[in-house]
């Protein structure tokens, strides 16, 4: 049975759907997942708390390799010269399309791996040459960024995350403290917020004012 080749697709809309095929499959590859806590220190504070900011986007990372010897038989409708197959596959990841004013989305599919995401890094090593200089073998490592397009995303958001703005009515019996507690998990936020309303007096708020919380850096 033929060994399936990984496949790198365009996916944003008004793209041609077109396909970056491998020659030869990946030996490995990496799946990075990553979370930004917010340390923010306040003063006079004696502990240092951990607190969630955001899931940042999970990364992918592979090496894969370029043959123009003739070694690997190429597949129907794969350039054969290295510079061309290097081109066709900027082509889908990474060239600038001028209407949607950014490189294409792509989804990525090997296996039991399917992932959508946006190139961040391609490096390309030379190795191998004819007489006349052209490449004819190289490697090249390629980084992924996840990707989620902007309605998928606010399903999946927790519209009172602490990373937000707000913008709270205050009722009798409200305080900075007791709202800072409320929005960021945190009452020792209250000066800043007071800062950021323009608040002089901030021990005793009025009902019936509107504060506005700002996002945690």
């Amino acid at each position: 049975m033929a060994k399936q080749p990984l496949s790198i697709t365009s996916i944003e809309a008004g793209s041609n759907g077109s396909t970056y095929k491998l020659l030869i499959n990946p030996a490995e590859f990496s799946h990075e997942y990553s979370i930004c806590y917010n340390t923010k220190r306040t003063l006079g504070q004696t502990s240092n708390p951990v607190r969630f900011s955001a899931v940042n986007p999970d990364k992918i990372s592979f090496g894969i390799v370029f043959d123009g010897t003739g070694t690997v038989p190429p597949q129907a409708g794969t350039p054969v010269e290295v510079a061309d197959q290097i081109e066709a596959l900027n082509a889908v990841v990474y060239n600038y399309d001028s209407e949607y004013h950014e490189p294409n989305r792509v989804q990525i599919l090997w296996g039991t791996l399917s992932f959508d995401g946006r190139l961040q890094s391609m490096s390309v090593n030379y190795t191998l040459f004819r007489s006349s200089g052209a490449p004819i073998r190289a490697r090249a490592e390629l980084s992924f960024l996840g990707s989620v397009k902007t309605d998928e995303a606010l399903l999946a958001a927790n519209r009172s995350s602490p990373d937000l703005s707000h913008s709270v009515l205050v009722v009798e019996g409200d305080t900075l403290p007791l709202l800072c507690q409320r929005v960021y998990g945190d009452s020792r936020y209250y000066p800043e917020v007071a800062a950021f309303n323009g608040l002089r007096e901030f021990r005793r708020l009025q009902p019936g004012a509107r504060l506005h919380f700002p996002p945690l850096r």
